[in-house]
């Protein structure tokens, strides 16, 4: 996987792929910054980087990192993490870096994707997520509903995403309405603009809806995710603080 952009090239050189980067790219104004010192960057002209990243959003450099290192959603379940987004068919790539960029930033445990009509981690998500990706762990799984039943076996409580009643006749409740604090929590989003499918949302434990004042009728999920992890976040900091 050849990597493009400054926070994603500098991101992959101390997270997961450390070891596997390779060879670096490098304009001569962009093998100057402090970051680049002593890893042996290949000075090159602007359109040798384009043409082996295959993009003009290249920043001055690109680097080979080899394929990205998916982990195991048993992994991420038996871990220590307290927060995991899963994502049902999630196909744009820019969604999906920045769904992921939120999901580091909130100190989510890891992403979880589908094998199958979705969006995968590429250089193009690597860039929208700011190289998010090399720090938060993404698995893949071949069955996002499974999942959710693996994941309530094992301790967790999913919460889905969902402005309309589930296929069972389940309303959403508030997105403010449940007790995150002491639950480790599953956040579930659906598709740009399908939504969650009807067995993905019957598995989880209950639908929360956000608020929508305006004339649109939804956010982007993007949007929607980034305000939804922050909620959890803010009511188990809200507890923590309490407590002391």
């Amino acid at each position: 996987m050849i990597l493009y952009g400054r926070n994603p090239v500098r991101e992959a050189m101390s997270g997961r792929r450390a070891q596997r980067v390779r060879d670096i790219w490098a304009t001569a104004a962009t093998a100057r910054e402090p970051w680049l010192a002593g890893v042996g960057a290949r000075i090159v002209q602007a359109a040798e980087i384009a043409r082996r990243c295959e993009s003009s959003s290249h920043q001055g450099v690109c680097a080979d990192a080899g394929p990205y290192p998916y982990l195991a959603a048993e992994q991420l379940l038996g871990g220590e993490a307290t927060l995991l987004v899963a994502l049902d068919q999630i196909q744009d790539p820019q969604n999906l870096g920045s769904i992921c960029r939120s999901a580091e930033c909130a100190g989510a445990g890891g992403v979880i994707i589908p094998e199958r009509r979705a969006a995968e981690v590429t250089p193009a998500v690597c860039k929208a997520s700011a190289g998010a990706v090399e720090h938060v762990p993404v698995a893949r799984v071949r069955n996002l509903a499974d999942f959710l039943i693996d994941a309530r076996k094992s301790g967790w409580w999913s919460y889905g995403a969902s402005a309309h009643a589930g296929g069972d006749g389940r309303d959403p409740v508030a997105y403010d309405a449940p007790d995150y604090a002491d639950a480790r929590v599953v956040l579930v989003l659906g598709s740009e603009g399908a939504g969650l499918r009807p067995r993905v949302a019957g598995q989880c434990d209950e639908l929360i809806a956000l608020p929508l004042l305006g004339r649109v009728d939804s956010l982007g999920v993007a949007a929607a995710a980034a305000v939804l992890m922050y909620e959890i976040l803010q009511d188990r900091c809200a507890k923590l603080d309490k407590a002391s």
